[in-house]
């Protein structure tokens, strides 16, 4: 690919009128003949012409519709599965670097995903060797007990080793519960918040991100509570209503503000789709300075709902933070639904980021923290890290590796993709869905890069398992280039001036 895009460069420069070709081109197949496979289409690309007639299925792209910046794909660094890493780097540093460079390996036309986003819990989850905050002395409003080194050493050292290998990756801190003394039942695990210490818990999560800060990890958000509305006694979890999360926000934001984090996000909410229109809502009513945005959980209700919130707040971040797959589904159904409902379906209604759960566990959906009763059904990881110090990716890579080639900086340290305007017609249009990208340049006479991400879901005819592939054609500026999209995601790039 390095080759195709030095000589397409070179082309651009000495014949800027060139027509726009595709060579690009990424796919994983429903039968998975090809993972994430990569194809350079040169000396034979797809060209977009004049004069061609809509096939199956006609995907119009609107340029001249620039929507939301896109900030990126990945996963949930939890304390477990910075552990099987770290044990992995200890027991197998090859297995382990080849790891991260596959999952995080930003560089244009590697052979990685270049994963850019990561949710960082703040103390204890579910995914956790034992329970405990930074701040645990009963009482301790002052926060004179707060060790930011509670946490264990090897968090730290893997996310430092990930941004080694992607400068681009944004941390995001996520608390699963405020130190248990700040509640009513007194422990981490379930229970509610207690109003009165809603400056404290501000003064706790500024310190959080001093503390990341003072590890040479610098935050790009934060969250107040994960999914508030949801308590558990077998591990660490809140009730927080909306009105107690705007003021612990707006105390939070006039913090990060007054301590040299202004650039640092806010992101409320953190729960499922199904209350979009509830919950976050009345949150950025009340405190609509403070919240960036909200963040939304595939967990109950349905992508649709998203609109919701969207439609209140257009001006507010709509982030997908979490979602995760199970140990026994079926591949081909979970890409399926992970391509319709997050990484096209929850983008295409305006996510700025979309994230699974655990980044990696071990072939047991472990280690968990004793006595929990979350994932019930072991939960799947995006890659499998196991005891002989062998490993596999699962369904959740290969789609976010599909959605972040179509994103990641063309340029280093260029700009990430943007979401522009994507329709379907024609007969076979019922079995596709996409979304569509521009990518800006560092040297503004370099030509943008498109990119397309659509999947083919025509799997069966009449009832009967049929997969087929789709003729379609792709409408841009007044031409069309012609693709068979196989019954799979596929991802294809372009450069235009």
């Amino acid at each position: 690919m390095f080759t195709t895009s030095l000589a397409l460069s070179l082309l651009i420069t000495i014949c800027p009128a060139v027509s726009q070709q595709i060579f690009d081109v990424w796919t994983t197949t429903w039968d998975r003949d090809q993972l994430f496979k990569y194809t350079d289409l040169s000396p034979n690309p797809v060209n977009f012409v004049s004069g061609v007639p809509s096939a199956q299925a006609d995907i119009s792209i609107d340029d001249a519709n620039v929507l939301q910046q896109m900030v990126g794909f990945g996963a949930t660094l939890t304390d477990s599965s910075a552990l099987v890493l770290s044990e992995l780097k200890d027991r197998n540093t090859g297995n382990y670097w080849s790891i991260l460079n596959t999952l995080f390996d930003p560089t244009d036309g590697a052979d990685a995903a270049g994963l850019s986003y990561l949710r960082v819990p703040l103390g204890a989850s579910d995914f956790s060797a034992g329970v405990y905050s930074f701040a645990d002395d009963a009482g301790d409003s002052t926060l004179n007990s707060f060790d930011i080194n509670k946490a264990p050493a090897y968090l730290f050292s893997v996310i430092k080793d990930i941004q080694s290998v992607n400068p681009y990756v944004k941390i995001h801190l996520v608390p699963w519960s405020p130190p248990g003394w700040m509640k009513d039942g007194g422990s981490m695990k379930g229970g509610s918040f207690i109003s009165s210490y809603s400056n404290a818990y501000a003064r706790y999560l500024l310190k959080s991100v001093q503390g990341f800060r003072d590890h040479g990890i610098s935050a790009y958000a934060i969250s107040i509570q994960n999914e508030p509305e949801h308590t558990d006694d077998s591990y660490p979890s809140c009730i927080l209503t909306a009105g107690q999360e705007a003021a612990i926000g707006t105390a939070l934001r006039g913090l990060l503000d007054a301590n040299g984090f202004s650039s640092v996000r806010i992101v409320g909410y953190e729960h499922n789709w199904d209350d979009a229109g509830g919950y976050p809502v009345q949150l950025v009513e009340d405190a609509q300075s403070a919240f960036a945005g909200v963040a939304f959980h595939c967990y109950a209700g349905s992508v649709s709902q998203q609109d919701a919130f969207r439609n209140a707040f257009p001006g507010k971040e709509v982030h997908f933070s979490e979602c995760t797959g199970i140990y026994g589904s079926d591949w081909w159904e979970d890409i399926k639904w992970y391509m319709g409902s997050i990484f096209i379906g929850s983008v295409a209604r305006g996510a700025r980021s979309a994230l699974m759960w655990n980044l990696a566990l071990d072939g047991n959906g472990s280690p968990k923290l004793p006595g929990t009763s979350s994932c019930g059904t072991p939960c799947r990881p995006v890659v499998q890290v196991n005891s002989d110090g062998s490993f596999a990716y699962h369904q959740e890579y290969y789609v976010m590796g599909q959605a972040s080639k179509a994103v990641l900086p063309r340029d280093t340290n260029g700009a990430f993709g943007q979401r522009v305007g994507v329709s379907i017609d024609g007969g076979s249009a019922g079995d596709l869905v996409a979304t569509a990208f521009v990518t800006g340049r560092t040297n503004s006479s370099d030509w943008r890069r498109y990119s397309l991400v659509v999947l083919n879901s025509d799997d069966t005819q009449g009832g009967s398992w049929r997969p087929s592939s789709i003729q379609a054609t792709i409408s841009f500026r007044g031409k069309k280039a012609t693709f068979a999209f196989p019954v799979g995601v596929t991802t294809l790039t372009w450069y235009a001036s």
